[in-house]
């Protein structure tokens, strides 16, 4: 009997880790799905502000439509959505644990020579009492990105701009293909 149990949950273990694997893979891409949706919504506004306002108008995109496309996307996808940092432009959008140890990861791979568009963490955790398919991905700085997040290329127009809806702006700085903050994700999967 015991080496019946013992063949039987061999088996199942082996089936047990691809079932797991497809799980997780589908789930993440689930979730790639997810991001296109928030970060196309979030473009198409931001490249609209930059034609009729420049980045006056985009960094106003930023600070009122990203959160209101977050929580859109959020209810229609059925994830939780976010954007976090290293170098926070909105105090709001300060990481959890999962999501700092993800950014502290892609940092130090993006130093090993690693490109921010490759940079993705997926794991299934449990909190409080709730496992929860996360996800992480690395938003590199694009040429668009540079009029508001780059260094001396910010206009003093937009810096101004900037510190009265961020007073403490660290969202500055970056460099083209450079990961510049990351995209969130979680979807409870079972209570």
């Amino acid at each position: 009997m015991k080496t019946k149990l013992i063949a039987a949950f061999a088996v199942c273990s082996i089936f047990a880790g691809p079932v797991m694997a497809e799980d997780m893979k589908s789930l993440a891409m689930e979730g790639k799905g997810v991001i296109k949706a928030f970060a196309g919504t979030l473009k198409k506004e931001l490249v609209g502000a930059m034609k009729s306002g420049g980045p006056t108008k985009a960094v106003k995109v930023c600070n009122i439509a990203a959160p209101e496309i977050a929580s859109k996307v959020s209810a229609d996808k059925g994830w939780i959505v976010a954007r976090s940092s290293h170098k926070l432009r909105n105090p709001a959008n300060a990481p959890d644990d999962f999501t700092r140890a993800a950014i502290e990861d892609f940092l130090a791979r993006e130093q090993s020579g690693e490109k921010a568009v490759d940079l993705v963490k997926t794991a299934i955790v449990e909190e409080d009492g709730k496992k929860i398919f996360r996800m992480v991905k690395a938003i590199p700085t694009g040429g668009l990105c540079l009029k508001c997040h780059g260094g001396k290329s910010v206009s003093a127009e937009t810096v101004a701009v900037l510190k009265e809806h961020y007073p403490d702006d660290q969202a500055r700085g970056f460099k083209a293909g450079q990961m510049r903050g990351v995209f969130t994700l979680q979807k409870v999967l079972s209570q």
